[in-house]
């Protein structure tokens, strides 16, 4: 268990904010479900993501795009039935806050009272100010997310590494601060040079967490599909695999495949 999150029992907003005035690096994980969060919040994660990446992961979608709101406040309150201490933040789906500042603040109301969530995430820089402004004077958290913006794949038209080239770069670092001065809690910045997500995080009072951005950001997080080796065909450079599930999951169901046909399951012991 981390240092900062031992004084209190819940993690909050205001515990990531110690945490990166203390240089203590902040842990996060996706999840989509009761019993995975139960296992994460158990095992001591400080913040759950009920990302949109549910829509590829969960329901083998190509893109975060198709997954609705309905759908996410589904997954978000799976999750919190399942945890007692994380701090849980839930993606606002494609279409759910890019229209106006009226639709956001909806979408975001209905998560938090429907789900019980702790926050909402949403992608994009000075183009969503309007909607962030709204949602956090409604007294909603918001997390930032900046860099590659999976739900803007189609205008990039690739999932390779953004703000290489200097005017990328340098909006990134106006959108940070403006998203700060908006009052986001929080940025995720995905997928940019580690040596620019270093200035940025530097440049902040609020904690960046990174995916695919260096160990330079005040926090890490990844998709647990990804992690945990569920997933086999996603290998980026990013990321780091901890377990194999998907070959010991295999052999577990093939082992249970043989031992039904051979009658070796239930044996005596295993039955009434």
């Amino acid at each position: 268990m981390s240092a900062a999150t031992k004084e209190i029992k819940k993690v909050t907003t205001l515990t990531l904010s110690k945490m990166k005035a203390n240089g203590e690096k902040i842990s996060m994980l996706t999840a989509y479900d009761f019993s995975f969060a139960g296992i994460f919040d158990h095992a001591g994660i400080d913040v759950i993501l009920v990302g949109d990446s549910a829509s590829n992961v969960m329901a083998g979608h190509e893109t975060t795009l198709p997954i609705t709101l309905d759908q996410m406040i589904y997954h978000a309150a799976s999750v919190i039935r399942g945890i007692s201490r994380c701090l849980v933040v839930v993606d606002l789906p494609f279409g759910s806050y890019q229209s106006n500042p009226k639709i956001a603040l909806a979408s975001a109301i209905r998560i938090m009272k429907e789900t019980g969530a702790h926050a909402i995430k949403l992608e994009g820089g000075e183009e969503v100010l309007d909607s962030i402004k709204s949602i956090v004077t409604a007294g909603v958290p918001v997390m930032g997310h900046l860099g590659l913006t999976p739900q803007s794949i189609y205008k990039f038209g690739t999932y390779n590494v953004r703000a290489k080239e200097e005017e990328e770069a340098s909006k990134l670092k106006k959108d940070a601060l403006l998203l700060q001065e908006a009052g986001c809690f929080g940025i995720v910045l995905e997928k940019i040079p580690a040596t620019l997500a270093k200035e940025v995080s530097e440049s902040l009072i609020i904690p960046t967490i990174g995916i695919g951005a260096g160990k330079y950001c005040d926090g890490q997080v990844l998709v647990m599909h990804d992690m945990l080796g569920i997933n086999t065909e996603f290998k980026p450079r990013f990321l780091r695999q901890y377990l194999n599930m998907h070959e010991q999951v295999t052999t577990a169901v093939q082992q249970y495949i043989s031992d039904v046909k051979q009658k070796d399951f239930p044996n005596d012991n295993e039955q009434y």
